[in-house]
């Protein structure tokens, strides 16, 4: 893949390259760097390491980068490997990362993830993981000893929500104290927050039920304040389906995540109540189409209800990126597998250079290699 794409010459005015206000921060360019579970904090504690400070440091010029999902406690985790910011020891070492990417110039946030009823046991200190109710999510969950089915969760008291809400709340302020320039609430994919989000997974009474917004409003309004009002975004994915599944196919059960009429009508009604709040971004993950390219409609769908920066995510390349912002349907692009293998990817978009392929066998395994070794653009 090389450059002369949408008919950008290399050094011609990029719509990615130029700079844009976002999240309270001036960023020099609109190429962001999407969280990627790469599974390196493999220590106890689940602790980022010295590897995760060089892999974050390569790509300090992306236009900002939203760091890997990260635990908000311990009843959060959903995966091994994947490090946390629930303790001091966490915190500290998040601060080394910060430090280093803003010692480079770049911009650099957390995203506030929780497992909910999309974790196991073996996760979880043999205690069975909690959801909105007590629905089997017919998931594959990562363990120590391999991919396991996730089973019917306990239904989450509303003592449990409160106590999640709080784990937020003590992650962003660590989030803060470690030096991250703005936190991401992860209310994508399979997390908890996209549970209550979801009509099968949540057949509440309440008024988590009632209102399956109500969660994520309440942990924005909960961040924000602890954070004074600071930058807060948040990540949807109206389009998660069974393509989207972790392991394939569902082996078993029907799959929860549709996004037909009745799932997107909820998330036009969560969008428009989104933007009537402050928030620093809406990071938007659409779906591929037949050949991977992503389709403008689904984010312009969002684009008429959402009045903040909205940045587009999934399947986007550079040509596909350039038009979706020149269109004005999003104010930035974020990138994850284009990252993994082009630490330099803002160059290698400036330039029209070539772009290299990760490795998958390296995606959520494999310490140094396939993540702090790919090499920056050398020529032919």
């Amino acid at each position: 893949m090389t450059g002369h794409l949408h008919g950008i010459e290399p050094g011609e005015r990029q719509p990615l390259l130029q700079p844009v206000r976002l999240a309270g921060l001036d960023l020099p360019n609109r190429v962001i760097m999407a969280p990627t579970t790469r599974a390196r904090a493999a220590n106890e504690a689940l602790v980022p390491t010295d590897l995760h400070a060089a892999h974050y440091a390569q790509r300090a010029s992306a236009g900002l980068i939203v760091a890997e999902c990260t635990w908000v406690s311990e009843r959060a985790i959903g995966f091994p490997c994947s490090p946390g910011i629930y303790s001091e020891q966490q915190a500290a070492a998040w601060s080394r990362v910060t430090s280093v990417v803003h010692a480079l110039g770049g911009r650099i946030a957390a995203q506030l993830s929780h497992a909910g009823a999309n974790s196991h046991p073996d996760l979880l200190g043999g205690v069975r993981p909690a959801g909105p109710s007590a629905v089997n999510p017919n998931e594959s969950c990562r363990t120590p000893s391999g991919r396991k089915p996730t089973a019917i969760p306990r239904e989450m008291t509303a003592a449990d929500i409160s106590t999640a809400i709080a784990d937020y709340v003590a992650a962003a302020g660590n989030a803060r104290r470690a030096g991250f320039d703005a936190v991401e609430i992860a209310a994508n994919g399979t997390y908890l927050i996209a549970q209550f989000l979801n009509p099968r997974l949540n057949l509440r009474t309440d008024s988590f039920g009632r209102h399956r917004g109500r969660l994520l409003l309440e942990v924005i309004d909960a961040v924000a304040a602890a954070w004074d009002g600071g930058p807060v975004g948040v990540r949807l994915s109206p389009y998660w389906g069974v393509a989207d599944r972790a392991g394939g196919s569902p082996a078993g059960g029907e799959y929860p995540y549709v996004p037909d009429e009745q799932t997107l009508a909820c998330y036009d009604d969560l969008v428009s109540e989104l933007s009537q709040r402050p928030l620093a971004y809406l990071h938007l993950r659409g779906r591929a189409l037949a050949g991977g390219s992503p389709d403008p409609a689904e984010f312009a769908r969002y684009r008429k209800l959402f009045s903040g920066p909205l940045i587009a995510n999934h399947g986007f390349a550079r040509e596909t990126g350039n038009g979706i912002i020149d269109a004005g349907i999003a104010d930035a692009v974020s990138f994850s597998r284009l990252f993994i293998a082009n630490p330099d990817l803002v160059s290698r978009f400036a330039l029209g250079h070539e772009l290299a392929a990760s490795d998958p066998a390296t995606h959520y395994s494999g310490g140094a290699r396939g993540y702090v070794d790919y090499p920056i653009w050398a020529g032919a």
